[in-house]
């Protein structure tokens, strides 16, 4: 079939949710691909420098029991700063930016071998992953973290994704985490986003404040007073904290992705939440497949054209993955990672998809057997010309 089929797409993508709404805490159980955010002050006693063994032993006999049972974990970990600065003996208080950056190419070292040891200890391989904010909202950047995330999870390894700090500027500033927690969480079309915090969820008003605030289980929306519980757009509360994690709860639930914030001081924090311990939940009434394909449909202007033949076509709407051999044609000055159109050779429009190559390799590509990649480009490139998961189809 010259269109082609897709590759086994993830657990996640195999099994997503319905768009049904939610007004209940899911059991931890239903969910498919977890993400699960550290920071540093949970990985790093902030006096010694040093890693908290016992704890992060514990988590990661969590993270065992998840992917024992069959689950996708990745990990997003702050601590390469903490753990680099002790090394280069900086002093304590803020740090200059390029004191920053230095201490996060010194402990970026230790926060992989850190985790690779504790997972490898568990039968788990690690793979470490080093992203910005910038790579998770310029296309191109995108879809290769993307790609490397899928890659790795198919093949049972547990990424672990840091913050590109030494040549970040504005998350070192702002600490910036579960921000980019949750744009990774959207991105690896996880359905489910856990930020371990110093605080075990979102109080009616700041717990240290206000000793009859009361924690909130479960958030099916969030408004104008879920975000004035955070502290306000204005309020000094809303510099870090709370206020950055109802963000991340935007940014989460807006791709599909379910999110908890949980208290990560304890010992088996991901355990205590499966067993019904405190926690609040913000709930999304999509799933990462919905989510993502009304992104492509709806949000994202078209750059140019692909024209595909009529086996092609068929593949299309059966599942399958645009290959260069269906393609008869391109238009367009587009490039990769841009949202191109999808014609039948009627031009009638099949969908819209992010397209893996621009548009001068994309020409060359045309009608081409996926094995010639190579050799035509010089490089080896994507089977695929646009995949599946990066494609909304008409009815979709």
């Amino acid at each position: 079939m010259r269109g082609g089929s897709a590759p086994t797409p993830s657990k996640a993508l195999r099994h997503p949710r319905p768009e049904t709404p939610v007004t209940t805490a899911p059991d931890l159980s239903s969910f498919r691909r977890i993400v699960v955010k550290v920071g540093s002050s949970l990985l790093v006693d902030q006096g010694r420098g040093e890693v908290k063994r016992a704890w992060l032993e514990a988590l990661c006999d969590d993270i065992a029991a998840l992917h024992r049972d069959g689950r996708d974990v990745l990990v997003v970990s702050s601590g390469s700063i903490a753990l680099g600065r002790t090394v280069l003996k900086l002093p304590r208080g803020p740090l200059k930016l390029e004191d920053s950056q230095a201490a996060a190419a010194v402990g970026q070292i230790a926060l992989a071998r850190i985790w690779s040891k504790a997972l490898s200890d568990r039968g788990i391989t690690a793979g470490q992953i080093l992203v910005t904010l910038h790579d998770t909202e310029e296309r191109r950047r995108y879809l290769n973290a993307r790609a490397t995330i899928g890659r790795l999870v198919d093949m049972r390894a547990v990424p672990v994704i840091n913050e590109n700090d030494t040549v970040a500027t504005t998350e070192i500033r702002h600490g910036d985490n579960d921000r980019l927690a949750a744009r990774v969480a959207t991105m690896a079309s996880a359905d489910l986003l856990v930020l371990l915090s110093d605080i075990d969820g979102l109080y009616t008003a700041p717990p240290h404040e206000n000793p009859a605030a009361k924690l909130i289980p479960v958030v099916p929306r969030i408004n104008a007073e879920i975000e004035a519980m955070a502290g306000g757009a204005a309020s000094e509360f809303s510099r870090g904290g709370m206020r950055t994690k109802i963000e991340a709860a935007k940014i989460a639930v807006g791709g599909g992705t379910h999110m908890i914030i949980a208290d990560g001081r304890v010992e088996n924090p991901i355990a205590r939440v499966a067993a019904g311990g405190p926690c609040t939940w913000f709930l999304t009434p999509s799933n990462p497949v919905t989510a993502r394909k009304k992104w492509i449909a709806g949000s994202l202007e078209p750059r140019g054209v692909v024209h595909v033949d009529k086996g092609a076509a068929a593949a299309l709407t059966r599942g399958g993955s645009l290959l260069p051999a269906g393609v008869t044609r391109v238009e367009g000055a587009f490039a990769r990672g841009d949202c191109v159109l999808i014609r039948d050779p009627s031009g009638a429009e099949l969908g819209r998809g992010l397209i893996a190559y621009d548009a001068a390799e994309a020409g060359q590509l045309v009608g081409r057997n996926s094995r010639e990649i190579e050799t035509v480009l010089g490089a080896p490139g994507r089977a695929e010309m646009i995949h599946r998961d990066d494609m909304a189809l008409v009815g979709d």
